[in-house]
């Protein structure tokens, strides 16, 4: 069975080669797109990560094509829907890196908080010494309102706990048994927002959640609160979140991930588009401005970039793979 992984790094070429051993696997560093759709050619099986659109017409180029393994939790790049009138059936790596990304969130808590980085490049820019702009405030006793208590929430909490934090939050199917053991109670987005020091998001993305957070309820925060996120850049209405830092409504963010952040990556390829590209310009002019606030951290979305949960990723979509190749699909997504 021939394989065709795009996005493909060293250490997956080295590890699927092991695991996949006698099938014919072609890797692709690039992002799989309806120019190199070509590339995997006579494949039945294609696996790609979260940079790759997986769309319509991507979807009408990849004949042959029987299985798509994305090498991710999120799926919102493929379009499923279109998928399976297709008969093309779609797997993901359902959990990995909880532990993961819920210490990532508290990094960048700490960044804030602390303002670790401020201080950092105060230093090296110029052995400037003089704290007076980098006083901070402690995680003890402060609020932090969790929105979304999957795997990845639970272990958000489990951390604040650490910290002595003050715990609320909002999920679609709340877990009250956990939120009894753990010593939090859940409430309203809205009370969320208003009663929170520090806000982070670790819901899934989807139609519902599209602008979770938006110019109706950013309002609501604490003048001196700070929103995280490294879920989804597309939870967050990048209008919203600027106009509010920009006015002090709220102290600033966090950031793993950013709104349209495939189009932000591919920069010179977005310049090529011209004028119709207008609203990606717009998103990328934003996210700009976020990265160049002081009172903002952005990261490239690596908060799941760990060892551990790269083999986890890795592993699973290994089974994903091998179980597709003896008939049966496993993981499947929801479409």
């Amino acid at each position: 069975m021939k394989i065709a992984f795009f996005e493909a790094t060293e250490s997956e070429k080295e590890y699927f080669s092991k695991e996949l051993a006698g099938h014919e696997l072609v890797y692709i560093t690039e992002n799989l797109t309806p120019e190199n759709v070509d590339l995997a050619k006579g494949a039945e099986v294609v696996s790609v990560f979260v940079n790759s659109e997986v769309k319509q017409s991507v979807l009408d180029l990849l004949t042959g094509v029987k299985f798509i393994a994305t090498r991710s939790t999120g799926f919102d790049h493929i379009d499923g829907l279109y998928a399976k009138e297709k008969g093309v059936a779609v797997a993901n790596v359902p959990s990995y890196g909880s532990r993961t990304v819920a210490e990532f969130a508290f990094g960048l808590i700490l960044n804030l908080s602390r303002k670790i980085y401020m201080a950092r490049h105060q230093l090296m820019e110029g052995d400037n010494f003089n704290i007076s702009s980098l006083r901070g405030f402690d995680l003890y006793g402060k609020t932090l309102g969790v929105v979304g208590t999957g795997r990845i929430g639970k272990n958000v909490i489990k951390i604040a706990n650490g910290f002595g934090m003050k715990i609320v939050a909002c999920d679609a199917f709340p877990d009250l048994n956990f939120a009894k053991e753990q010593g939090f109670e859940y409430v309203s987005l809205e009370d969320l927002l208003k009663n929170s020091d520090i806000v982070t998001l670790h819901t899934p993305y989807n139609q519902s959640t599209h602008h979770l957070i938006n110019k109706q309820n950013i309002g609501l925060m604490k003048k001196n609160a700070y929103l995280i996120n490294d879920a989804r850049g597309e939870l967050v209405e990048t209008d919203a979140l600027i106009q509010a830092i920009s006015s002090g409504a709220i102290a600033g963010a966090g950031l793993d991930v950013l709104e349209n952040e495939r189009q932000l990556k591919e920069e010179s390829e977005l310049m090529k588009k011209g004028p119709e590209a207008f609203k990606d310009f717009k998103t990328l002019f934003e996210n700009q401005l976020l990265m160049d606030m002081p009172n903002v951290m952005v990261t490239p979305h690596v908060a799941f970039d760990t060892v551990e949960a790269v083999h986890e990723i890795m592993q699973t979509t290994a089974d994903n793979i091998k179980a597709f190749s003896e008939g049966k699909v496993i993981n499947q997504i929801n479409a």
